[in-house]
């Protein structure tokens, strides 16, 4: 077990898609995410995937909106906490709105979708702004965080480092297990991730999520086969099937108490950043 058997715990609050009839507790203000966070922090998470929402609660990739947001909640947890934004288009941003927002905030994490910032069918012009965009971020020091939907993309990854694309030897990973609109996330579906990065990196450091009610169960056993684990409502809002949580951090806490039972314990943010930038 990596780092004597710590696990990065990072907390996805809010998501693109939900909403107040979702959960009344979901935050949506920077006001509420920096509540929110402080209470997440005390629990034991280490970082934040952070999405924020414009004044009618829509997903957005507004600068000015990520700023007040991150201002509220480094005034709330200090650097006790890894700050990463999203760049999701859900629909609604190209990629240059993806790129020009991580531009403007200049945060110390990003999240990236493969499939969504390097589409497969990307010609060579895109591909090119993308590699220069990359190196920059590679350059001022922004850490990324790769998000994968399939194990075939892990392969995708791979390349692109070999390429060049990616500038980091190391990319950190985000399995995606389950889905929001579809089927909810199993242990089993962890093993095709872990059977395609095997031959990428085994040494690598990787992270996933998991969709739906077995959230906490399913991240359990991520975290008992060498992985970090990401949770929050963004991608479940159950403790147990049919037992809701309260907040955020309920799911945080119930979420350290597994892991605590399997001998495995909270990483500080101090640690996750080490972690973070070995990517480099």
């Amino acid at each position: 077990m990596t780092m004597a058997g710590q696990v990065l715990i990072m907390v996805a609050p809010n998501g693109a898609r939900l909403g107040k009839e979702d959960h009344p507790a979901l935050p949506m203000t920077a006001q509420e995410l920096a509540a929110e966070a402080c209470a997440c922090q005390r629990a034991g998470a280490a970082a934040v995937h952070l999405h924020v929402r414009d004044a009618a609660g829509r997903h957005s990739l507004d600068a000015t909106l990520y700023r007040d947001a991150l201002r509220a909640m480094r005034a709330e947890v200090g650097r006790e906490m890894v700050l990463q934004i999203t760049t999701e288009a859900a629909g609604i941003h190209d990629i240059m709105q993806q790129m020009q927002v991580v531009r403007d905030v200049r945060p110390e994490g990003v999240s990236l979708a493969l499939r969504e910032f390097l589409p497969e069918d990307a010609d060579d012009t895109q591909q090119r702004q993308v590699a220069d965009f990359l190196a920059w971020m590679a350059e001022v020091g922004i850490a990324p965080q790769f998000i994968l939907y399939e194990p075939a993309e892990v392969a995708r990854l791979a390349r692109l480092v070999e390429q060049g694309v990616v500038p980091w030897r190391r990319p950190f990973p985000l399995f995606v297990l389950g889905r929001h609109d579809g089927t909810p996330a199993t242990p089993g579906m962890l093993d095709g991730f872990l059977q395609a990065y095997e031959s990428f990196d085994s040494d690598a450091e990787w992270m996933a999520c998991a969709f739906g009610p077995r959230q906490i169960e399913v991240l359990t056993e991520v975290a008992r086969q060498g992985g970090h684990v990401r949770v929050g409502f963004e991608n479940g809002r159950e403790i147990a099937p049919g037992r809701l949580a309260a907040d955020n951090a309920a799911l945080v806490r119930a979420l350290v108490q597994r892991l605590e039972d399997c001998g495995l314990r909270p990483m500080a943010a101090s640690s996750a950043r080490v972690l973070m930038n070995l990517q480099c």
